[in-house]
């Protein structure tokens, strides 16, 4: 067993209950069914962000696989041949290792919990179990329980509506009542303007009779006063008889809920500590440890519950060494995020990435590909020019703008090739997979103009995309809102609550094998609208070929910017251009 350096006795008593709960379910170590002679071993360690599993992982996912068919020791509904409310598909890892005595085999894990479980045979266990109910979590977790049961009586306690209703009816009167006094006050008011004005004009008025009469007037207008003051008086005191014990129920409900907050973010952080990641190195960091350097300084909802961290954890506390792994997902897509039966994905950034350095800290992993400039050999066509404008053919594979690790994109080439262009120059953007037409601005008064059409949704664009299977349909629309994932960027899920809406009407070319060629009309222009329209499951169902995000990578994304037509910045005169896909 392999314990952290420095470990204290909270600490060790977390790894003594895990080791037990180790010896319990010895079957996580898998060899290999068959023989892996033929097999060479990686070299380096999966870079766990963009990956193409190893063969040994391979054969490792379809062991895990044919297990998850065949087993009948729990039950989950993952969606497979059930389509339900209920089903929830899964994502899976294996961790190709090396055991203490040398043998080379894997290991299983899940993400969060499965069965209602966290913890099931031939899968390695959480990192902490907090479904234990021998824990800390599980007493503080009764306590916050008990107090949303007594927030939520105490809200449907039918005389808090019955006061609600008379503090309403009562105000409704009060504010009624104290109008029309105010409004009798300033018909009043210029009543006795009207005196005062006719008195000075009076010339039979002695100077007494003038000061009797503003004396009166101004008796009057304290009167009228005095009673505004005394309705206002009376109104007060009648809704307080029926507000304080209306207050009474809802400052105790206030003072439950900051008592829950208080628990909540106690318990919150104490879950935080528990969950400790350990590398090759031995050394152990909390979450809050690891995510203390982060935008927000805490984990994020699920931080440590997917694989990658349980297998790496696991190898590490049990002296194994990680040699290669692959995660995938297995059943029905969740409703926001499009996920493919039997599909790899690469470890996700916002949970898993300052987790994984810490956990990968010293141990030798594969480049970054996503710090190659894809670009390089590559041209940009230009299809028409002139003094104020261009519109080039964008190559697949290439930035639009500078991106965060690789600076070559269209802005950069065009503003070497054309150093005497001012303002922005792009005025619009291709995902970098996606190929086709641009349309470039050599002034700021053109890019001004142009954006502005683009803005208001006076430019026609038409796409081409190659669909990775068979529709049912020959044409349709989509309307599916979208927002990127803040746990995987650049990702982007389907949101009803949060997102922009984003519509897309398609149709279909022709049928070429297993496969569909299909034009694509966005209406909107959201990030990745066009690949999630086409693989979500109330979309098309069918991502577009080459798809490393939401299918499955191949030589190239079959996307392309087929036509574009706008008005010139200049003449107004309509433009139009057209150029076929390479595929």
């Amino acid at each position: 067993m392999f314990l952290p350096k420095q470990i204290d006795r909270m600490t060790a008593c977390f790894y003594v209950h895990l080791y037990i709960n180790m010896h319990l379910n010895s079957q996580c170590f898998t060899p290999f069914k068959q023989s892996i002679k033929s097999l060479a071993l990686p070299p380096k360690f999966t870079f766990p962000f963009y990956y193409e599993p190893h063969p040994l992982c391979l054969l490792a996912v379809e062991e895990l696989q044919q297990h998850l068919k065949t087993q009948n020791q729990w039950q989950h509904n993952f969606g497979i041949d059930n389509q339900s409310d209920t089903a929830t598909g899964k994502m899976f890892g294996v961790l190709l290792v090396q055991n203490p005595n040398g043998d080379i085999g894997y290991l299983s894990a899940f993400s969060g919990n499965m069965a209602n479980k966290s913890t099931l045979p031939n899968f390695v266990p959480p990192v902490f179990d907090l479904l234990s109910k021998e824990n800390f979590f599980t007493e503080k977790q009764a306590h916050i329980n008990n107090i949303n049961d007594k927030i939520v009586k105490l809200k449907e306690n039918s005389e808090i509506q019955k006061l609600n209703s008379a503090c309403i009816k009562l105000s409704a009167e009060a504010d009624a009542q104290i109008e029309a006094c105010k409004n009798q006050i300033i018909i009043q008011r210029k009543k006795r303007k009207s005196s005062r004005s006719a008195a000075e004009k009076t010339l039979n008025n002695t100077q007494r009779d003038y000061a009797l009469i503003i004396e009166r007037l101004a008796k009057e207008s304290v009167a009228e006063k005095n009673q505004l003051k005394a309705l206002k008086y009376y109104w007060n005191k009648k809704i307080s008889a029926v507000n304080i014990p209306l207050t009474l129920i809802t400052d105790e409900i206030i003072t439950l809920k900051n008592t829950r907050k208080k628990l909540s973010a106690a318990l919150q952080q104490w879950i935080f500590e528990q969950y400790r990641f350990l590398n090759s190195q031995g050394d152990a960091k909390s979450l809050s440890d690891i995510f203390i350097t982060s935008a927000t300084g805490k984990p994020p909802a699920g931080a440590g519950e997917c694989a990658a961290p349980k297998l790496l954890h696991h190898a590490f506390l049990f002296g194994m060494k990680p040699l290669a792994m692959a995660e995938f997902w297995w059943g029905a897509s969740p409703s926001s995020e499009v996920r493919r039966h039997k599909n790899f994905y690469p470890s996700c950034l916002g949970k898993c990435k300052p987790i994984l350095k810490h956990m990968l800290n010293s141990i030798e992993i594969d480049d970054n590909p996503l710090l190659v400039n894809p670009a390089v050999g590559k041209n940009l066509k230009i299809i028409y020019q002139d003094e104020v404008m261009l519109v080039i053919n964008k190559p697949t594979e290439f930035l639009s703008v500078p991106g965060k690790n690789i600076k070559d994109c269209v802005y950069e080439r065009i503003k070497n090739a054309f150093p005497t262009a001012e303002g922005p120059l792009i005025v619009h953007r291709l995902d970098m997979s996606t190929s086709g037409l641009m349309v470039i601005a050599l002034t700021k008064q053109a890019h001004k103009n142009l954006q502005q059409q683009f803005i208001k949704r006076s430019v026609s664009k038409r796409y081409v995309a190659l669909l990775d299977g068979l529709l049912t349909s020959n044409n349709g629309t989509i309307n599916l809102p979208l927002r990127v994932d803040l746990n995987d960027r650049p990702r982007q899920l389907v949101c009803y609550q949060h997102g922009k809406s984003a519509e897309t009407s398609w149709q279909v070319i022709a049928q070429q094998g297993s496969k569909t060629k299909i034009s694509l009309v966005p209406k909107t222009g959201r990030t990745h609208q066009l690949r999630v329209h086409c693989a979500h499951v109330q979309g098309l169902n069918t991502p577009i070929l080459g798809d490393d995000l939401y299918g499955k990578k191949s030589e190239r994304l079959h996307l392309h910017a087929q036509f574009l037509a706008f008005n010139h910045p200049c003449s107004n005169a309509l433009m139009q251009f057209e150029i076929a896909a390479d595929f």
